[in-house]
């Protein structure tokens, strides 16, 4: 019994040594053997996502705080890592086309990191640091330099931001609602002038890359809609003047969210003046 105790500690040992080593090299951007770097990272990133799926040793390895640690560094590193080279899109010496692919190539690997951390349930990690971020993000790409170039990049940051409206929208990340309300103003307009745009580009040309698919307006506005509907009355009603108020009132449409809020609203007004009513009667005397 010993010796099959201390053999499973050595597999399990073995495995959350080659399970750290993958998640660092999946996420890594070195500058040595620059011509490698792609196929290293592919490979890493293939190499946890068999791991999550079959190893029978990784649920335990998953569980063990140190992994956990050592994941939120390495998650942490990752988005101060995008957060700088996102800044240099507005650097007038730098190469716009070139830190575009490379940026574009950043923003792939955060969604296998989003998809890696789901099944790790850090997901909440994913969401704080996008959230964090996203402020800066837009303050670069709404630059007026940018105007009418880098597509790709401004609808794969739409994309990036779904799953983080799903994820906090559906309840698989619970956060403040000052947290949530933020990340919507934050979002919202956003994306409902990136819909407008996409959405003429494609009426010129119908075959344009660069729109939002039906599958992701879907996909935000049910996010939306749930997010929203979830938030306390005040800000729900915040938000909703604004969305009625906004010239692209087309998308998202939070037209059910809207009926919810009224409904609740109606309702609530209903068993206060029921409250208020039944206090304001005088006591029956007593006999």
């Amino acid at each position: 019994m010993p010796i099959f105790s201390n053999i499973k500690e050595t597999e399990l040992s073995g495995t959350k040594e080659v399970f750290l080593s993958a998640i660092r090299h999946a996420t890594s951007v070195g500058d040595s053997f620059p011509q490698f770097e792609d196929d290293l990272r592919n490979s890493a990133q293939e190499q946890v996502d068999f791991m999550l799926e079959d190893d029978e040793n990784i649920p335990l390895v998953i569980a063990d705080d140190e992994i956990k640690v050592e994941t939120r560094i390495v998650v942490s590193n990752v988005f101060c890592s995008f957060e700088n080279e996102f800044s240099l899109i507005l650097e007038p010496d730098v190469a716009n086309k070139e830190t575009e692919e490379k940026i574009m190539r950043s923003l792939s690997d955060l969604e296998w990191m989003h998809n890696t951390l789901s099944k790790m349930d850090l997901m909440k990690d994913f969401v704080s640091h996008w959230a964090n971020i996203s402020r800066n993000l837009l303050k670069v790409i709404e630059d007026k330099r940018l105007d009418s170039v880098m597509w790709g990049l401004k609808i794969k940051l739409i994309e990036v931001t779904s799953k983080v409206l799903e994820a906090v929208g559906y309840g698989t990340v619970v956060l403040p609602a000052e947290s949530r309300v933020e990340l919507l103003k934050t979002w919202l307009p956003y994306i409902r002038k990136m819909k407008s745009l996409s959405d003429k580009m494609s009426k010129m040309e119908e075959a344009s890359p660069y729109k939002m698919s039906e599958d992701l307006c879907q996909c935000i506005e049910g996010a939306i809609v749930s997010l929203v509907s979830a938030l306390p009355s005040n800000d729900q009603a915040d938000i909703l003047a604004d969305w009625i108020s906004a010239e692209q009132v087309k998308y998202p449409d939070l037209s059910e969210a809207f009926e919810i809020w009224c409904y609740r609203t109606k309702s609530a007004q209903r068993r206060l003046d029921e409250a208020l009513t039944e206090s304001a009667m005088p006591l029956s005397p007593s006999t």
